[in-house]
């Protein structure tokens, strides 16, 4: 086995640690993913840097946390003047793919209107070049490739490469039946007219009346959706490496759009899973009387008739709509299990999967029901901070592992380059998940950073969340309130009773606190180093 693998890895959107087989969903078949798990190693406890789509992602690109890569919210692009673990792996002598969604700038164009600053009319204000703290900030590139009507106004439009390290790409933007990008001129190709086949306007009849909002049967045929597509691209990059014959190794991010929202699972996925035959999670039965105050505020929403469902924060859901969703949301990820099959057989037939390492993760989860909710919103329940991750190396096969250690998306960086001989750059934060499992590098605790633009649930625009996930606790601040929460997830796994205002653990309430303020200063940049001495 060479001393530079290959790597291969893929990441699913919005997709919650327990709506996989290998972690203990007895109704989602995954057969493939759980194969993976069961030669590899699985991560019990691993979370996010932020349950949002960009700023984890850019974490998983820079192994830094939001608040020092700047990514604190979507519609903040990753800085083109980043380092990312992909320009070392690129530098040391790796091909590098991006196949499927990147979401590492902004996918949408619309005006931002919320939370941002009102000018002063009274005073003068900063010429642009002087409007944000860094004078060369948003100067050094385009930051507009990820945007669907860049991709539909300038014909051949390819984003400058190498795109944050990756020099070939295949980028699949946007989310269900509507994704754009690349994907968009291959579906072209096969279809005469892609656009009678998008959307709720062009859907197919349903069986059934669909309960859930944001779901219809999409009139694209499981061969040409999304999924379809970032698996056979993945596959024909496989068998062009083969076919080159060259000992140079490769990283490939296989990266799928769903099974976030909107839920249009193709063909015989739609209706896979029947809602009648899908429960409702446990934790949907919160207590009325033990709602934190942010989430009776979504409640009231619903109850009053005020919910808006069409969007991308949480709202309060009924159960009928839970068990579409859910249904829906399994139906997605079975197909994406069924192509990261497809992948995984031609790793096999190419003759790589002896030196490559695979590895499977998310972004952020889905409250998927629980609580009463949909989507994700700054509520750090553990169905949108916990995610799966599974490590398979083919050095350590015949070793297959459990690990209940701590681990989040801040650690892949640096677990890629440490396994490719690579060092990282100075102001990288995690860890090597191998080390980890084996227990030679742990984390005594995480931090998990939430910054919103929009003000909602009773917040004002611009709060913040930080959480702290140390031993079998969880503890929650937000910046302009009086109360957060605290829960004992080994006593309270539903995280029903919130314990913050309880005399009993005002002890651990302080512990937590100051291991949070003490995690934060860890967490502080360590980037630039001194250049000189000083005075």
């Amino acid at each position: 086995m060479s001393d530079r693998p290959n790597f291969l890895l893929f990441i699913t959107d919005q997709h919650r640690a327990d709506h996989l087989g290998c972690y203990g969903n007895r109704i989602v078949k995954t057969p493939n993913i759980d194969a993976l798990a069961a030669r590899g190693t699985r991560f019990n406890q691993f979370y996010v840097s932020c349950p949002i789509c960009m700023p984890n992602r850019a974490t998983l690109m820079t192994g830094r946390m939001p608040s020092l890569h700047g990514v604190r919210q979507n519609g903040i692009p990753l800085s083109l003047g980043t380092t990312t673990f992909i320009h070392l792996l690129r530098d040391a002598g790796y091909r590098t793919a991006l196949i499927g969604k990147s979401h590492l700038q902004s996918i949408s164009a619309n005006k931002v209107e919320m939370g941002m600053p009102q000018p002063d009319p009274n005073k003068v204000q900063p010429a642009d070049a002087y409007a944000e703290a860094d004078i060369e900030k948003w100067r050094d590139g385009r930051y507009d490739q990820e945007l669907a009507r860049i991709w539909k106004g300038e014909p051949g439009f390819e984003p400058a490469t190498p795109f944050y390290g990756f020099d070939h790409l295949a980028l699949a933007l946007g989310h269900s039946d509507r994704v754009q990008g690349h994907y968009a001129r291959w579906l072209a190709e096969r279809h005469p007219d892609p656009d009678s086949l998008r959307g709720p306007e062009n859907a197919l009849p349903s069986n059934r009346d669909i309960k859930a909002p944001q779901a219809w049967r999409t009139a694209i045929p499981e061969e040409l959706y999304p999924t379809t597509y970032v698996a056979e691209e993945t596959m024909s990059f496989l068998k062009r490496h083969a076919k080159d014959d060259t000992d140079q190794p490769f990283f490939i991010q296989c990266s799928f759009p769903d099974p976030h929202h909107p839920f249009t699972p193709p063909g015989k996925y739609f209706d896979m899973y029947d809602p009648a035959d899908v429960p409702v999670p446990d934790a949907f039965y919160h207590p009325a009387s033990m709602l934190p105050p942010q989430v009776a505020a979504i409640h009231a929403e619903r109850d009053e008739g005020r919910s808006s469902t069409d969007g991308q924060r949480a709202f309060a859901c009924t159960e009928d709509q839970a068990r579409e969703a859910i249904a829906l949301n399994y139906g997605s990820i079975t197909m994406i299990d069924d192509q990261i099959g497809r992948v995984l057989a031609t790793l096999e037939a190419t003759g790589l999967a002896d030196n490559t390492v695979v590895a499977f993760t998310t972004d952020h989860g889905d409250f998927m029901g629980d609580h009463q909710l949909l989507l994700k919103a700054a509520i750090h329940y553990q169905g949108v901070i916990h995610v799966p991750c599974i490590w398979a190396d083919p050095r350590d096969s015949g070793r297959p592992a459990t690990s209940d250690a701590l681990a989040g998306t801040i650690d892949l960086p640096t677990s890629f380059l440490d396994r490719a001989g690579v060092a990282g750059f100075n102001g990288m934060q995690g860890k090597s998940l191998p080390a980890i499992a084996a227990g030679t590098e742990s984390h005594d605790s995480l931090v998990i950073e939430e910054s919103q633009r929009r003000g909602y649930m009773g917040f004002e625009p611009n709060f913040r969340a930080r959480t702290l996930i140390a031993d079998h606790w969880r503890l929650t601040f937000y910046s302009s309130a009086e109360w957060g929460e605290l829960y004992n997830l080994k006593d309270d796994p539903l995280e029903f009773d919130n314990l913050w205002d309880d005399p009993a653990h005002a002890s651990t309430r302080a512990a937590l606190t100051e291991r949070l303020a003490r995690r934060m200063m860890d967490l502080s940049d360590s980037s630039p180093l001194a250049t000189g001495h000083g005075p």
